[in-house]
């Protein structure tokens, strides 16, 4: 069951470099065992913002960024270790569980999770859920969702 949000803001990114600020600033927030639940349709940019979240963490090589589509699971080196998952390719939520996700999420990484309206039910309690809306070609609607009081703590700076 998914918590009542505690804090959700709307940002509209008028460009991919709007996106790629948020990321950045986003990256720079991210704590030990951050769950980041990224959602959109197919081009919304959640692999360009997933980029930008790794270089804001001081991930070391950030372009190396990339779906993981076919692989499922990527990791990223960095201050902190960044555990880049892509579920859209899954039958369903327990075939997530099967591939030992939820060692990952209770773990001191990050992990950040590309479709993730897949996997709900296989999200801890406390993270941030990110809803990509294209609203034009190069714009998009970005919806933070914060569940936890750490989340709501970095959704209010965002926002400011």
């Amino acid at each position: 069951m998914t918590p009542t949000p505690s804090r959700t803001v709307i940002i509209n990114a008028v460009d991919p470099s709007a996106t790629e600020a948020l990321g950045h600033r986003l990256g720079a927030m991210l704590f030990p065992g951050a769950v980041l639940a990224l959602i959109g349709p197919l081009g919304a940019g959640k692999t360009h913002f997933t980029r930008a979240l790794a270089h804001g963490a001081g991930v070391r090589q950030p372009n190396a960024v990339n779906s993981p589509t076919f692989v499922l699971v990527q990791e990223y080196d960095g201050p902190l270790p960044i555990y880049h998952f892509d579920t859209y390719r899954l039958p369903d939520s327990q075939a997530f569980a099967d591939l030992g996700a939820g060692e990952y999420l209770a773990g001191d990484g990050v992990c950040i999770i590309e479709w993730a309206d897949k996997v709900s039910d296989q999200l801890p309690t406390e993270h941030l859920r990110i809803t990509f809306t294209i609203t034009g070609e190069q714009s998009r609607s970005i919806e933070l969702t914060a569940f936890g009081v750490k989340y709501v703590t970095m959704v209010d700076i965002l926002h400011t």
